[in-house]
């Protein structure tokens, strides 16, 4: 079966995962965006979205976050969490490679994304390595931001770096998440039961889903967890390349001669 029959088998697929039609702008840019070169490079063979833990997100969840994202051409754009690179190629091919800017706390991750982007011909979309938490202040404001990480609200850093007519997506919830999107409202007019941050108010959900939890400075792999046991293993490795003993007794008394 070639490249053209899989992606219209795939995008029949998510339509009916979904149980709607994809959003034209979403459908153009999945047609044009080859799925399998953010896949195939991810370290893992599972998709994120089944709870496996990997970077590459469940197509249908990509299609729910973007969906919601309501994206347009000109766009400015915040992905928290590069993950592959996959939604923010599709965001790219949506809002312009230029208009689009992604963050992830895992440098591996970064350089991933960016290889795969680079390949897709999108390596005008700048990703870095950042505390998503803390955001891209250095381009704000955004029209759109979107959260690839599970959170009860966004972090008000991100809030704050929202055109006042913008648009934040996320996973809402812990255990149990659903694809929020929420925009500013001053009107304080909103339903009791929303569960929008103060300032805001829901407009649309989605799902279910489940991603990881948002990761602080850290948490990220490879980091030690434990505070104590990071704090010693980073002292012993100074320790390491510290001069000590008579051998700086003898580089001082050598330097006054």
């Amino acid at each position: 079966m070639d490249e053209a029959s899989i992606r219209a088998d795939m995008i029949e697929g998510l339509e009916h995962q979904i149980g709607e039609q994809l959003d034209a702008d979403v459908l153009t840019a999945i047609q044009r965006i080859s799925r399998e070169t953010f896949v195939d490079a991810a370290p893992q063979a599972a998709v994120e979205g089944d709870g496996t833990g990997s970077r590459s997100l469940a197509a249908e969840t990509v299609v729910r976050l973007v969906t919601a994202l309501d994206a347009d051409e000109g766009d400015d754009v915040l992905v928290v969490g590069a993950g592959v690179g996959y939604s923010v190629a599709l965001l790219a091919e949506i809002a312009g490679a230029r208009h689009v800017h992604a963050v992830d706390i895992d440098r591996e991750a970064v350089s991933l994304a960016r290889s795969n982007l680079a390949k897709e011909g999108y390596d005008a979309v700048l990703v870095d390595r950042r505390d998503g938490a803390n955001g891209l202040p250095e381009y704000a404001p955004y029209d759109r931001i979107l959260l690839e990480a599970a959170v009860v609200e966004p972090p008000r850093t991100l809030r704050e770096q929202l055109d006042k007519d913008g648009r934040i997506v996320y996973p809402r919830g812990t255990t149990v998440q659903t694809v929020a999107a929420i925009e500013p409202d001053s009107t304080r007019d909103r339903s009791p039961d929303d569960d929008a941050p103060s300032g805001f108010r829901t407009v649309e959900t989605a799902g279910p889903v489940r991603l990881r939890p948002m990761l602080v400075d850290g948490e990220q792999a490879g980091v030690e967890r434990n505070r104590t046991r990071r704090e010693d293993a980073e002292r012993a490795e100074r320790s390491r390349f510290a001069r000590h003993g008579w051998e700086q007794e003898w580089i001082d008394w050598d330097d006054r001669l």
